[in-house]
């Protein structure tokens, strides 16, 4: 099990852990219980140029059709097809198998994201 307190987290419901400059992103369990049941995932190529901010991504659920939003900026060097194959580990495992994408980034790249308690409390309010 994924030490929540160890990730990073965007205002946009995405969780980042890096290592050795590379980002896991995938979306929170708030989000994943939030779009409900996730039945379709689209993601960028490897290779892809992303920006912070950016949209790179659509997860479509049964109630609704959310976007992904890079919580970083880099280059995409892995996606996880088993998620794309099986969306719905974006729902049971959404720290675990239901990672999304890997982006290298510079280092301090998640310096101005949220902790785990600012995140808790971001959705709380």
């Amino acid at each position: 099990m994924t030490d929540l307190t160890t990730l990073k987290y965007s205002e946009e419901h995405e969780w980042i852990a890096v290592q050795d400059g590379v980002a896991t992103i995938g979306v929170t369990d708030y989000a994943a219980d939030k779009l409900g049941d996730v039945v379709f995932v689209e993601l960028p190529a490897v290779g892809t140029e992303v920006a912070a901010g950016a949209v790179v991504g659509e997860i479509e659920s049964t109630k609704s059709v959310g976007e992904l939003y890079a919580p970083v900026s880099g280059t995409v060097v892995e996606i996880n097809d088993a998620a794309v194959d099986d969306p719905s580990l974006v729902n049971g495992e959404p720290f675990e198998g239901g990672w999304l994408i890997k982006v290298s980034v510079a280092d301090g790249a998640t310096d101005a994201l949220l902790d785990r308690d600012a995140y808790v409390a971001l959705t709380e309010g």
